[in-house]
């Protein structure tokens, strides 16, 4: 479904990404991992198309992304869905409002239809009965929450997720975790997850992969990445758990 080719990409002649390559299989979800700033976010913006690389290629279920633009663009974007690191909800509007809003600005749904599927949403990431708050007056693992159940609102083919327990503390991190994977199993979309949460990514990844030093150090499934003896893979681990 994604397939990134030696993807390149420099910022002010620091060369961020020196490289990469990588392959996602429909259905799967990846675990990005690495070290703070070598790229991650870079990547994943270089696959929604929110950036071009320097040099390499990017195809999504066949089609170079770089070689799109106006409205075949948009449509591929239309097939993906973006959780980011903040949650990135509009402040001035409510819980509901928040995941209505690409119903509203991409489809041409009724307003009672658009209702039904926000609240069928909500309730499928744990927030009935929220949709009139604000994102102020909720907590961090439910704004979270809400931006996954916007994210999923359009039944995307892919789903990018930017740190999606950051700021959380690990109980909720692991809570917010099992319901990627809830959701994952209903949906069984395509997805890419950056975290730093090891072990327990593991459990609902079919594949993880290592940025280190601008390339993809090593990719496999979580047991081999468990049971590396790469040195750079035996630090990250090491580090992350303790």
């Amino acid at each position: 479904m994604i397939k990134i080719e030696n993807i390149i990409k420099s910022f002010d002649g620091n060369e961020v990404l020196k490289g990469v390559s990588l392959e996602i299989r429909k259905g799967d979800i990846l675990a990005l991992i690495g070290g703070s700033g070598c790229g991650k976010s870079v990547l994943l913006k270089h696959v929604s198309g929110l950036l071009k690389p320097d040099q390499g290629n990017i195809t999504i279920d066949g089609r170079d992304i770089n070689k799109l633009g106006g409205r075949s663009l948009m449509e591929l974007r239309g097939r993906l869905g973006f959780l980011f690191q903040s949650g990135a909800l509009f402040d001035s509007m409510t819980v509901f409002e928040n995941v209505a809003f690409p119903l509203k600005e991409k489809t041409g749904l009724s307003g009672r239809a658009i209702k039904d599927r926000v609240l069928r949403e909500l309730e499928n990431v744990g927030l009935s009965g929220s949709e009139i708050k604000y994102p102020s007056q909720i907590s961090g693992g439910m704004v979270k929450r809400a931006a996954l159940a916007r994210a999923l609102v359009m039944d995307p083919e892919i789903m990018l997720f930017d740190e999606p327990t950051t700021g959380l503390d690990p109980v909720i991190g692991h809570s917010i975790l099992s319901l990627i994977n809830l959701c994952h199993r209903r949906l069984e979309f395509t997805g890419i997850i950056v975290t730093h949460q090891i072990p327990e990514i593991f459990d609902i990844v079919e594949r993880v992969g290592l940025l280190h030093e601008g390339v993809v150090r090593i990719e496999g499934t979580p047991q081999e990445f468990i049971t590396s003896r790469d040195p750079a893979v035996r630090a990250f681990i090491d580090k992350t758990v303790l």
